[in-house]
């Protein structure tokens, strides 16, 4: 299925890596990478486009373990040992290791294998067909996954071919931990994790998920978003009335839940919630100077996005991604379009999404949901409501809280092995962004409890990839500038 030539690997990569530990100019390494992707653009497109090709969605356990299959196998090939790490009902973590005599240092990189759910009917190209399209002028592979997140885990392989043909020996031990339900939650890997602590454990994870900078410029992230979830479901009439005959009558559950989100946020943006903002932990003098050096792309932004207004009361993105967030993913009630029909619905459900940040924990946030959900009231269930609590009660809610949530992490920049990733990275991409915490969310937190280990995380894709919606794609050179980066970070010491 894969070519022989780029993704067959023989001991040699080993034996590189035991040579002693020589000092490679950063140049090298990077000049080394770059030259191997140059050379090998075609070949490695049609291999990465194979890859993207096998279905990764959690609806499709058999697709996912094709996954874990082929990359178990592609690491062996390279003379990686490799292996699968499982548990009952859950999709394997793919580990790969390379033992590097004389290493004082291990090194882990996380990525997922993973995708977002699809619906074909949505795409204009079939999700698992990969296509190359020109956009402004520049090639981008077209496919779920082919940001978020498999491009990781090819640069990843990619950068591992480059140095094994160039001879550069690694100097630190490197491990690999490719999960395959981070688009789920990620509710199984801590468990994975901590049945597997000597596996790994390391002195950083390198979390390679996410986009780079919407500048264009490589990113460092020291942390990330927490993310917690509730589901709100309102309650009118048993069952579908006529709109005629009973309409300024029987409540109507859909009026009743977006009045009841409405009065969750104000105008601009600012959450209403009583003690919404409680707890959060501020940003050191490090991170609030590195804020304030990173560019500026609000306008652009707003342009590439069609956007007349923001919220946030002029407080810039990057000012806003450290503050606590609510949204509303979705809401469900009755028919619209030709499926339209003149009734008062049963019901109306909502589903939220609470991001949250360092200092701020889950389960609070999803309790202070909840109070301002009664403070308006609402007597509350956890399952579906009976006849009685229905008619005994004027207004009735169901909330579900997603137990697969999560804190925020934030890792210290100043820390010596902050320092020595910034480095490596800056070495291949040039001067970066340094971000205290990103908008989007992983499970950092699992990570540094079962390795005992701190998470930075530095991310390859382009920021407008269509992450986690249809036509998801990569812009190409995004993939080949991070054969670069995974490079100068695997020969890291």
């Amino acid at each position: 299925m894969f070519s022989r030539s780029h993704f067959r690997c023989s001991l040699l990569l080993c034996a590189a890596a035991a040579l002693s530990a020589q000092t490679v100019p950063p140049q090298s390494v990077v000049e080394a990478a770059r030259q191997y992707t140059t050379a090998h653009q075609t070949e490695l497109t049609e291999n990465f486009a194979r890859f993207l090709a096998i279905p990764n969605v959690a609806a499709d356990p058999a697709g996912l373990k094709r996954n874990a299959d082929l990359l178990v196998d592609l690491l062996k090939a390279r003379g990686v040992e490799s292996r699968l790490l499982t548990i009952p009902d859950a999709p394997a973590v793919v580990y790969g290791q390379i033992t590097t005599p004389g290493a004082q240092h291990t090194i882990v990189f996380y990525a997922h294998y993973d995708g977002q759910p699809v619906t074909p009917s949505e795409w204009e190209i079939p999700p698992f067909s990969p296509t190359v399209r020109s956009v402004n002028g520049e090639p981008r592979i077209f496919a779920r996954s082919a940001g978020d997140d498999k491009a990781a885990i090819f640069a990843q392989l990619t950068a591992l071919d480059a140095l094994r043909a160039a001879k550069i020996p690694l100097r630190a031990n490197i491990r690999f931990v490719w999960e395959g339900e981070e688009e789920a939650g990620s509710p199984h890997l801590e468990q994975i994790l901590n049945a597997n602590r000597d596996l790994v454990h390391g002195d950083v994870w390198l979390v390679c998920d996410g986009p780079v900078d919407q500048s264009g410029k490589q990113t460092v992230v020291f942390g990330a978003r927490g993310d917690a979830h509730l589901e709100i479901t309102v309650y009118g009439p048993h069952h579908g009335l006529h709109s005629g005959h009973y309409g300024n009558w029987t409540p109507n559950p859909a009026m009743m839940l977006a009045q009841l989100l409405a009065g969750m946020k104000d105008e601009t943006g600012h959450v209403l919630i009583p003690h919404f903002y409680d707890g959060i932990a501020s940003l050191s003098p490090l991170e609030r100077e590195a804020l304030a050096r990173a560019p500026v792309n609000d306008s652009m932004l707003m342009n590439s996005f069609w956007l007349g207004h923001t919220e946030g009361s002029g407080k810039h993105l990057l000012e806003l991604i450290n503050q606590p967030s609510l949204n509303i993913n979705g809401f469900a009630s009755g028919q619209i379009g030709a499926h339209a029909a003149n009734v008062i619905p049963p019901t109306a459900t909502a589903d939220l999404d609470l991001r949250l940040v360092v200092g701020i924990d889950w389960r609070e946030q999803q309790e202070r949901v909840v109070n301002y959900i009664r403070s308006r009231g609402y007597f509350i269930v956890d399952t579906e409501p009976t006849q009685e609590i229905l008619t005994s009660h004027a207004m009735v809610a169901k909330v579900a809280r997603d137990q697969a949530s999560y804190n925020a992490v934030r890792t210290p920049m100043d820390l010596p092995i902050a320092q020595e990733v910034i480095h490596a990275v800056e070495s291949a991409r040039g001067t970066a962004v340094l971000l205290p915490t990103m908008g989007g969310s992983v499970p950092l937190g699992a990570m540094e409890r079962a390795a005992e280990t701190r998470t930075i995380t530095v991310p390859i894709a382009n920021y407008d990839d269509n992450q986690h919606a249809p036509n998801e794609n990569l812009r190409l050179q995004n993939l080949w500038d991070g054969v670069e980066t995974m490079a100068a970070l695997l020969t890291m010491q």
